[in-house]
């Protein structure tokens, strides 16, 4: 689907979220966003891990 878009459609992309946000706001929002899509990234590794040490039907407290 990213594959649609041409040159020419990223380029007024770019531009207007230039006008929105201005050019001194990008970076900060570029920095914020590949925090984020990292952290992303960071809990997707974690959670099989997590689910692997509890087995289906077993709770990880012992409450009884």
């Amino acid at each position: 689907m990213l594959g649609s878009f041409g040159t020419t459609e990223l380029i007024i992309i770019l531009v207007i979220v230039m006008i929105l946000f201005g050019a001194k706001k990008l970076p900060e929002l570029a920095k914020g966003l590949g925090q984020g899509i990292n952290e992303f990234k960071k809990a997707q590794k974690k959670e099989p891990a997590e689910e692997n040490q509890n087995p289906p039907g077993t709770s990880a407290s012992k409450d009884g």
